[in-house]
Parts: C-alpha cells; sequence; structure tokens
C-alpha cells in the first residue's frame, strides 16, 4: 500500500487541486467574456506568435499544449474554421504538417492579450510578493522540467 500524504503535505495537495481548478475556471471565464476565446484558443495563439515565422509543426505544438494528436486536430480544425490558424505542409517535410498563426489570428491575440493579463494579474499575481513568485516560478519549472522528462522517457518514438 502506499504511504499517505502527512497533513502538511495533504493540504498543499488540496489547496493547490482547488485553487489552480478555481483560477482556471476564472481566466477561462474571463476570457471567454472579453474576446470569445477559450484558454486553448489563448495558449494555441501565443505558442504560435512566440514561435519562429509563427507557425509550429503539429507535433511540437501538441507537446507544448500537452494534447494528444486528436485533441490537438480538433482545437486547429476549430480555429482554422474561425480564421485563427491555418494548417499548411511542412516545408522541408512534406508528410508532415504545421499550424501557421493568420493575420486574424495575430489580431486578435492583440486585443485579448490586455484583457487576459489584467485577469492573470487580478486573480494571481497581485496576490503574491516577489519572493512568493520566485519561490512558484522555481516550484513549477522544476516540476514541469521532471513531467517532460517522465513522458519523454515512457514514450516510444512514433509517439514523438
Amino acid at each position: 500500500m502506499t504511504e499517505s500524504l502527512n497533513p502538511e503535505r495533504l493540504a498543499c495537495w488540496r489547496a493547490y487541486i482547488e485553487s489552480s481548478q478555481r483560477l482556471f475556471t476564472q481566466l477561462e471565464e474571463d476570457l471567454r467574456a472579453d474576446s470569445e476565446l477559450s484558454f486553448a484558443d489563448y495558449h494555441v495563439l501565443v505558442l504560435l506568435s512566440e514561435a519562429p515565422g509563427q507557425r509550429l509543426r503539429m507535433g511540437e505544438l501538441a507537446g507544448r499544449l500537452v494534447f494528444s494528436p486528436s485533441r490537438l486536430t480538433y482545437q486547429i480544425s476549430s480555429m482554422q474554421k474561425r480564421g485563427l490558424v491555418a494548417k499548411e505542409s511542412c516545408p522541408e517535410d512534406r508528410r508532415g504538417s504545421e499550424a501557421v498563426l493568420t493575420a486574424a489570428g495575430l489580431l486578435t491575440l492583440r486585443d485579448a492579450a490586455p484583457h487576459h493579463l489584467a485577469s492573470v494579474r487580478t486573480h494571481l499575481m497581485d496576490d503574491l510578493d516577489d519572493a512568493e513568485v520566485a519561490c512558484l516560478t522555481r516550484v513549477f519549472e522544476r516540476l514541469g522540467r521532471r513531467l517532460r522528462a517522465a513522458r519523454d522517457a515512457s514514450s516510444t518514438p512514433a509517439d514523438n
């Protein structure tokens, strides 16, 4: 049998679960009210806007979003219908495809970003001092590295 968490760690885990769900829900509600974008839409637009040429291979985008290939296909298809992204063949490898940010997608992101960042400030950052921000950054970066490494170690070449 697995050892249970001590009371402090259990309290930490429960506080994380509840607060992260509440935060995500609030950010999603605010984003939809201000821009009609979902959190996933916004994340795709941000990642593409930051990528060289504002394009990413579908597999890389799925990995960065932590989406299954089928979920990403559905997401990109939905965004294509709204003119936010395009899907094109990879110039270097015609077998692969890339998600590409459109001009409309970039404009939508630019319009949504100030409202979204205000929501992030209101619901998260304004309650944290600099030391807490630094601590949370260290914790979540370390956790992210460990989880990515575990996922990479467990995936097969066909999964990548």
